[in-house]
């Protein structure tokens, strides 16, 4: 008898190999790898498993990224003589106020935002990276072993995770390579899935980790790679913009990194908790692409990949109790993202760095939460409290807002409540939606289906559907007539279509598109799609993202 995550107790139907550790860390992200090294640097006898969904390490990690290096600087102090391979030092900063044509520079950075002393990198690169470098030390990292459920004892506490099955047809037959999934038992385990991940997500139901938490709260972040011809790029550069093509009411905003080689890292961060359903996270990021200050550096070059994120931006107040008998929460999986200085790199690998301070002296997850809490993690996040949460009341009272939060270096006396993102959305004909002010596109990709094959996504078509929508019909009817069907706008994957055949209206799912994203289960207004794992080894791989 096993007792699952989904909280039922069910008969073994196959047989199933075990394999034992001391802590299995699920996720090979920042938090995760530098748990594991920093386990072992402290305590070598330890057992340490990594498992990634991803087929390779890194092929699922998409961020801007600036990271702060001082993290970095105490899990490996000689780093810099053997830098990752996408590592560009910060040159200088601009932020930009953007108007549909032209817009102004901010002649003052705000504290936050001030990246001298950092470096560019790509997130995956780094994490590929860091992955040897974690195994050299004997960490066993296993890609491709996506982890399908939580495993549990029979008091309800965690014991380790089951890796999904390999070789289950659409219909739930057994193809001719059938593999069941291993178990893998832990003493802990150690949830470093990145934001909205699928395990936690049912955890913190199961033990109501968040019941004295505000909800949690995400953006969706679309990033591109591009390589543009020679003399356009200055190594270092670094620039943010706000505005258009947002409207008012939409927390949103750009980011353009120069890297090295000819390529520019940019992207588009849409808050989730925007309320009108007509919104397309993806078309604004194209719009802004398009932008007088944007597009001369982008036209003639080359789109090299591309893809999608959910970023978590809740803090403080959405923080969720992270420690539950025999697992813990780590990074972006616990929510540790700083949203004014736009990083969580360098919170991800302090908060691997604690938990594994922590399993080191004592191999049990009790006193994590307190640990975390006392930490710098968590004060730094106290500070910027109220600067996310501000800007639900529009742009401009956003800003002076976290213009005040920073001179009283977040000393106010109010914490601003967060509300759920799926909540926001108002329904059609409810008010009067912005109608936006959008160019003439030029750059590729023509569309989000062009984008997928730059994200090299890739599932296996006869296996099952892994977004799970609990009632199809309540897409036809209600949804249709409520909002609109949103789905078929915020996904960046083109994965959700309605489909009239002369029988009516009907949700098509293309999951073969997904790239993993996770808006749809955070911004479904009746909260019925749930995202779980397709197959090992299936998704993006992103190149240098």
């Amino acid at each position: 008898m096993s007792d699952t995550g989904t909280g039922a107790t069910t008969v073994e139907a196959v047989e199933r190999d075990v394999m034992e550790y001391d802590v299995v860390t699920v996720g090979a992200g920042p938090a995760g790898l530098a748990c594991a090294i920093r386990l072992k640097q402290l305590n070598p006898d330890i057992s340490v498993c990594v498992i990634e969904k991803a087929s390779t390490v890194g092929a699922h990690i998409l961020s801007g990224a600036i990271i702060e290096p001082e993290p970095l600087d105490r899990l490996l102090p000689d780093w810099r003589d053997n830098p990752p391979p996408i590592c560009v030092p910060v040159k200088d900063d601009e932020l930009w106020y953007l108007r549909k044509t032209g817009g102004y520079k901010f002649p003052v950075m705000p504290p936050g935002m001030h990246n001298k002393g950092n470096f560019i990198v790509s997130l995956g690169a780094l994490c590929a990276w860091l992955a040897p470098q974690a195994e050299a030390l004997g960490v066993e990292i296993y890609p491709g072993f996506a982890a399908a459920e939580t495993l549990h004892d029979e008091n309800g506490n965690v014991i380790g995770v089951r890796i999904g099955d390999m070789g289950i047809a659409k219909d739930g037959s057994h193809k001719p390579g059938y593999t069941p999934g291993i178990d893998i038992h832990a003493k802990v385990t150690v949830l470093a899935e990145g934001a909205r991940g699928h395990l936690t997500k049912r955890l913190i139901k199961r033990f109501a980790l968040d019941k004295d938490s505000d909800p949690q709260a995400y953006s969706i972040g679309i990033k591109e790679l591009w390589q543009v011809p020679e003399g356009r790029v200055t190594p270092g550069h670094v620039m943010h913009s706000l505005g258009w093509p947002a409207e008012g009411t939409i927390y949103g905003g750009g980011f353009l990194y120069h890297l090295d080689g000819g390529r520019i890292a940019l992207g588009y961060v849409s808050g989730l908790d925007y309320s009108d359903p007509e919104y397309k996270p993806w078309e604004a990021f194209q719009q802004w692409k398009n932008h007088s200050l944007i597009q001369p550096l982008l036209e003639g070059g080359s789109l090299l990949s591309a893809g999608a994120r959910a970023i978590v931006t809740g803090g403080w107040q959405s923080l969720p109790k992270v420690e539950m008998p025999g697992a813990l929460l780590i990074g972006d999986t616990a929510g540790l993202l700083n949203v004014p200085k736009i990083k969580g790199t360098h919170q991800a690998l302090r908060s691997g760095m604690l938990a594994a301070e922590h399993l080191a002296a004592n191999l049990d997850s009790a006193g994590f939460d307190a640990k975390l809490r006392g930490s710098p993690v968590m004060e730094e996040l106290r500070k910027v409290r109220n600067v996310k949460p501000g800007f639900k009341r529009g742009l401009w009272f956003g800003l002076c807002n976290a213009g005040l939060e920073t001179a009283l270096g977040g000393h106010t006396p109010w914490t601003l409540k967060v509300t759920p993102d799926w909540s926001s959305l108002n329904k059609i004909g409810e008010r009067k939606e912005p109608r936006y002010d959008y160019l003439e596109r030029t750059l590729s990709p023509r569309d989000r289906l062009q984008a997928v094959y730059f994200a090299a996504t890739e599932h296996d078509e006869d296996q099952p559907v892994h977004l799970r929508v609990a009632d199809t019909s309540i897409c036809a009817t209600q949804c249709a007539a409520e909002y609109d069907n949103p789905c078929t706008r915020f996904c960046p994957a083109g994965v959700y279509e309605m489909i009239d055949d002369g029988a009516g209206k009907r949700l098509q799912i293309n999951a073969a598109n997904c790239v993993h994203c996770k808006t749809c289960d955070i911004k479904d207004p009746y909260q019925i799609i749930d995202w779980v794992a397709p197959e090992g080894g299936s998704g993006p791989n992103y190149q240098n993202m």
